[in-house]
């Protein structure tokens, strides 16, 4: 079990999905990139407590954060142990006196915390291995042979990953990429 310790890169608006946006966790000590699709209401938290905005009334994360505080719990830490067919698994680690408390989560729901605690956010390799996206790879494959490994990198995701990665070329403006994944999805639909 190898951990990956993560950062928040950026958070957009989808262009795949309605009412959803797109996460995007980068690697503290490497260039790969994960995007995560949330929801509007996570999206929300995430980006007030980035922003240093508040609510008027305490929002459900400001709630827990508060109950936590009240109770002496604090967040250790987020992991994000497993990716399964799209979806991304994982856990916030607390810490209430000495006894260590873990707890399954969605991710949006974890990182939003992650941001009010201030804990880091890891995840697992096999995770980042299989989600990331190496942006300064990405820049160095303008040449035929790079076209070639991207089709065979496509080949091994499945349909919401590389709707994750047509998102993310999008984002970059990175449109040949984004045609390649556009072309392999139409294939498959085919």
């Amino acid at each position: 079990m190898t951990k990956i310790k993560l950062h928040i890169a950026g958070l957009s608006f989808s262009k795949m999905q309605d009412n959803a946006y797109v996460l995007i966790l980068a690697e503290s000590a490497g260039t790969r990139r994960i995007p995560i699709i949330i929801g509007g209401v996570e999206a929300q938290a995430i980006a007030m407590e980035i922003e240093n905005l508040h609510a008027p009334r305490p929002l459900t994360h400001d709630l827990f954060y508060s109950l936590a505080s009240k109770f002496d719990i604090t967040l250790t830490e987020v992991y994000i142990y497993k990716l399964q067919e799209g979806i991304f698994y994982s856990k916030i680690v607390a810490q209430q006196h000495d006894v260590r408390i873990e707890l399954d989560s969605r991710t949006s729901d974890a990182v939003a915390l992650a941001i009010r605690f201030k804990c880091p956010i890891y995840a697992e390799q096999s995770v980042v291995d299989r989600a990331g996206i190496d942006i300064e790879a990405q820049s160095e494959s303008a040449d035929d042979t790079a076209d070639e490994t991207e089709e065979s990198e496509f080949t091994m995701k499945d349909n919401t990953e590389l709707q994750d990665l047509l998102q993310i070329a999008i984002n970059n403006e990175d449109y040949e990429r984004a045609s390649l994944i556009r072309d392999e999805l139409k294939k498959r639909n085919l």
